[in-house]
């Protein structure tokens, strides 16, 4: 499974529980210290859960603001549309490159996939009617709410009557970034760069449009840029609760767990609530003390009030449990999650990765097919793949060959909206495409940012290419935390073996299918393989 990010900040506003430190008073926010700018009135926008996301490096010049005839979609006129259709069409060509006929079907779902969200909210661009409320609707609650679609509809028709209401392009910006990762749909990064730009230019230095940036940096993979906006945004509104949890993603994502560490402390001093609470957990499983993790996690979901932090913090807590190989307590958080949002797409993956570990392959091919029917990210794509390729019925090598191309199809959509997509494709080529292309990506990524994500990609890549001697200090790097990650250990115990370093290598292994025996269709019969044979 890819790494997991906290990409989703909710509107939980809930007493402390992670660390020490006193809240501010309830239902008050918290005064910035002397000298900041003041919190917005009340009225005006406020961010939404944004997505882990990315924007350009401090320093570097502001995205251009949008020229006349721009609409407040931040994606009118030729440029916009020429910009996307191309990067449609590179996805599509990418896919062709491995497998040209047999993937013309699944090119064609990627693009509509990809491109639904366009034709969702394109109503606006076509003049057709929008409620007569929308205009006065910028409610935080809609964007925590499950109707994102419909907060962004509200906010575009509000900033086409108030179009230098620079709250409202922030928000605006982070409900794309949003949109971005619920619908699997890169291209809305350059919206959502226009909007943050727009907020910008009307009011520069605005904390809410800087931890934008922020989190727009941060979904496109760029952590060094998310921190540098956040730390902008928390000069000048300390208490910025979207930058506070950009800037423990970034921390963690940069593979600076001890300063991750210590920023979810702060974050948690000054503005508990979910967000906080599920950034503070992961920063604890990172370290391997999964018992905290647990605990903050039920105590983040027992103070969640909307149907998305429920559906949030339940997934969050099936992941956990997944990881520990504690599959029926996952398929109780996921079902839980789904309970709250039968749409969500973290349960919908890990209910079917959890139904396959324990022995319902169909059922798990069939929630993967539609998830990836919606959503043709890399991880369900090649966890489809892999569970087809294990049923091994008629038809079913070609099918999984169509969901690795898939991926490729997807990284080239990334790339050309700007996303930083070599993790994932490191990760997916390694085993399922070309390995050369696999090492170069993970020495990319290794270079940016060494994390144990990073880590475990480029000893995998090094294997998968022949280079065990190489590839054995990243794989200890990899689990040198006490991170309790089942294909960490799988991949250092065979690269251990490869090495001739028997025992170790069987230790490692063991340790694998005692953590997680499901974790992966391939790499656990690759497991009970490798130490068949090296008994």
């Amino acid at each position: 499974m890819a790494p997991r990010t906290n990409d989703e900040q909710t509107d939980g506003r809930t007493a402390r529980t992670a660390g020490p430190g006193a809240p501010p008073p309830p239902g008050t926010e918290p005064a910035p210290p002397p000298g900041t700018e003041p919190a917005p009135p009340a009225g005006t926008a406020p961010a939404p859960r944004p997505g882990a996301a990315s924007a350009p490096p401090p320093g570097t010049a502001p995205a251009p603001r949008p020229g006349p005839g721009a609409g407040p979609d931040g994606a009118r006129g030729a440029a916009g549309a020429d910009e996307r259709v191309a990067a449609v069409r590179r996805a599509g060509a990418a896919a062709r490159r491995w497998r040209a006929a047999r993937l013309a079907g699944p090119a064609v779902l990627l693009a509509v996939a990809l491109t639904g969200g366009a034709i969702a909210t394109g109503a606006l661009r076509e003049g057709r009617a929008v409620p007569a409320a929308a205009s006065a609707a910028v409610d935080p609650g809609l964007l925590g709410g499950g109707n994102l679609d419909a907060a962004v509809a509200a906010l575009q028709a509000h900033l086409r009557s108030q179009p230098r209401d620079h709250g409202g392009w922030a928000t605006l910006g982070l409900a794309y970034v949003e949109q971005a990762r619920t619908k699997g749909d890169p291209a809305r990064y350059p919206q959502a760069d226009k909007a943050l730009a727009r907020s910008l230019a009307l009011a520069p230095g605005d904390d809410r449009a800087l931890a934008g940036r922020a989190a727009l940096a941060a979904a496109r993979h760029d952590f060094a840029g998310a921190l540098g906006y956040a730390d902008r945004a928390l000069r000048r509104n300390p208490y910025s609760e979207r930058a506070l949890c950009s800037r423990v993603d970034a921390l963690v994502e940069l593979g600076r767990y001890a300063q991750a560490s210590r920023a979810a402390r702060t974050a948690d001093e000054r503005r508990p609530g979910v967000p906080v609470f599920t950034r503070y957990a992961y920063v604890r499983e990172l370290r391997g003390d999964v018992a905290t993790a647990r605990r903050v996690l039920r105590q983040a979901l027992d103070a969640a009030a909307s149907p998305g932090d429920v559906a949030y913090v339940a997934a969050q807590l099936g992941q956990l449990a997944w990881n520990q190989g504690r599959y029926a307590s996952a398929l109780r958080y996921y079902a839980r999650a789904l309970a709250a949002d039968d749409t969500y797409l973290p349960a919908l993956e890990g209910r079917a990765r959890a139904q396959a570990a324990s022995g319902h392959r169909d059922e798990a091919i069939r929630g993967l097919r539609s998830v990836v029917a919606r959503y043709p990210l890399p991880g369900p794509l090649v966890a489809l793949g892999e569970l087809y390729e294990a049923r091994g019925a008629a038809g079913d090598e070609a099918r999984a060959r169509e969901q690795y191309a898939l991926v490729d199809a997807w990284a080239a959509l990334a790339r050309a909206n700007g996303v930083d997509a070599d993790l994932d494709t490191a990760l997916a080529a390694a085993d399922h495409g070309d390995k050369a292309s696999a090492l170069r990506a993970a020495r990319a990524e290794w270079d940016r940012r060494r994390t144990v994500h990073t880590a475990d990609a480029l000893a995998w890549a090094l294997h998968v290419n022949g280079l065990d001697e190489e590839a054995l200090s990243p794989a200890r790097r990899a689990t040198a935390t006490g991170y309790r990650n089942a294909a960490f250990l799988y991949h250092r115990g065979m690269i251990e073996l490869a090495t001739g370093r028997t025992a170790q290598g069987r230790a490692s292994l063991r340790a694998a299918l005692r953590l997680n025996p499901g974790f992966s269709p391939r790499g656990a019969a690759e497991a009970r393989k490798a130490l068949g044979g090296a008994e």
